[in-house]
């Protein structure tokens, strides 16, 4: 670890997908606090000019492309430029596992979406770095992998997701994840209820990408958007909640609150409860997590507590987000259910934004998939290679039903 000026450590800092929105914020309190954080590694998949950009407004180290072209395409653009000499450029996927355990950083922060993200981050955790957790999908697809991994290897994990930094703020400095917390009854998931909150079922099925992707509240990548728009990111969050927190699925709650101001809250058995607000920017959490157990400035709008502030809360509709009922009904079946959960949602979602299916029959097909999977799915892997030979295999049957129904 470097120091500063005043003799303080410097943490160098690895963000995992920094072209990305997680990414792109995490780097402007990097930009904010050059004397606390250094963007010492970044990864990205193909946003080769975004890339660049960053490498001579940050100076990083190393950089990860995983796809092979852009990453050649990176290294000439950096060829001519002075800054290129002192970055060093890796392509592909194993990159990001070696850049996850590379000694060079003190801290991973965790934005790639999906999937793809669980090997870095799983490695990053048996090697006991201190991980900002981003990519819910690591203990959506392995959370038993994940807590014994971080356990042993004394790794910390801090949610960035802004509804488990809300929780993890509310649970007070001594907590730790993984961990069941003492005096708790329920957790309260916050959910704005998405673009579709108050359209009919009819309505919802035929949405258009267009419709789904316009978030009244948060600035999100694509996928997470549509996620939101069926709910489903809810439920992902939910199975997430459990690991991190300790608490079965009974006792983890989800409301629908419009403004998304109050971002979670945690009911205690005394009949207290403790809410998390701001303003709908994830710089919040981030910065939360980048300087915990401190607190540092971020340049977050302040909330307004003079205007007529409205604060409106309701249960969610199951019926019209089925989502959440296959969420929690993974959650409870255990194993690999929840794997193959989000391997049919990612397939089911970027179907519906090539323009393949139509947005209600997003559910039908992670529906189909769980159904067809479960007896294999009811077993839980014991091997990261074991759980992604899973994955595959539900993402080439969900793929199956996207076919069928274009026919």
């Amino acid at each position: 670890m470097k120091t500063n000026a005043k003799g303080e450590g410097v943490q160098r800092v690895a963000v995992f997908g920094a072209t990305g929105s997680i990414g792109k914020s995490t780097l402007d309190l990097i930009a904010l606090h050059p004397d606390r954080f250094r963007a010492e590694i970044l990864t990205a998949h193909r946003q080769v000019d975004r890339m660049f950009r960053d490498c001579e407004r940050f100076r990083p180290s190393c950089v990860v492309m995983t796809d092979p072209e852009a990453a050649q395409a990176l290294r000439d653009r950096l060829s001519e430029s002075p800054v290129g000499s002192g970055v060093t450029v890796i392509d592909g996927p194993a990159g990001l596992v070696e850049a996850a355990v590379s000694p060079e950083i003190d801290m991973i922060v965790a934005g790639i979406v999906g999937a793809a993200g669980l090997p870095s981050v799983l490695a990053a955790a048996q090697s006991g770095k201190r991980i900002l957790l981003a990519n819910k999908e690591a203990l959506v697809m392995a959370g038993a992998l994940m807590v014994s991994a971080a356990t042993s290897a004394g790794s910390v994990v801090l949610p960035v997701d802004s509804e488990h930094n809300a929780i993890f703020q509310c649970l007070g400095e001594q907590y730790r994840c993984f961990s069941t917390p003492p005096g708790v009854r329920r957790l309260l998931l916050t959910a704005s209820g998405g673009p579709f909150r108050a359209w009919d079922k009819e309505r919802m099925f035929s949405a258009t990408v267009g419709q789904a992707i316009a978030h009244p509240n948060w600035s999100m990548g694509r996928k997470i958007s549509v996620d939101s728009a069926t709910m489903m990111n809810k439920g992902l969050e939910l199975i997430e909640a459990h690991w991190l927190f300790g608490l079965s699925e009974s006792d983890i709650d989800i409301v629908v609150h419009p403004q998304s101001i109050v971002h979670s809250m945690v009911e205690f058995q005394d009949g207290s409860t403790l809410a998390q607000l701001g303003s709908p920017d994830m710089r919040t959490p981030i910065a939360c997590a980048m300087s915990w157990p401190q607190r540092i400035h971020a340049p977050v709008k302040a909330l307004d507590w003079t205007g007529h502030q409205r604060l409106d809360f309701e249960p969610p509709d199951p019926v019209r987000f089925p989502s959440l009922t296959l969420a929690r009904e993974s959650l409870r079946a255990g194993g690999a259910n929840s794997a193959v959960l989000n391997a049919a949602n990612e397939i089911a979602v970027q179907a519906f934004l090539d323009e393949q299916i139509r947005f209600g029959e997003i559910f039908g097909i992670v529906e189909s998939t769980l159904s067809a999977m479960a007896p294999q799915a009811g077993r839980l892997p014991e091997s990261v290679d074991a759980l992604l030979a899973v994955d595959q295999e539900a993402r080439a049957i969900a793929s199956a039903h996207v076919a069928e129904m274009r026919r």
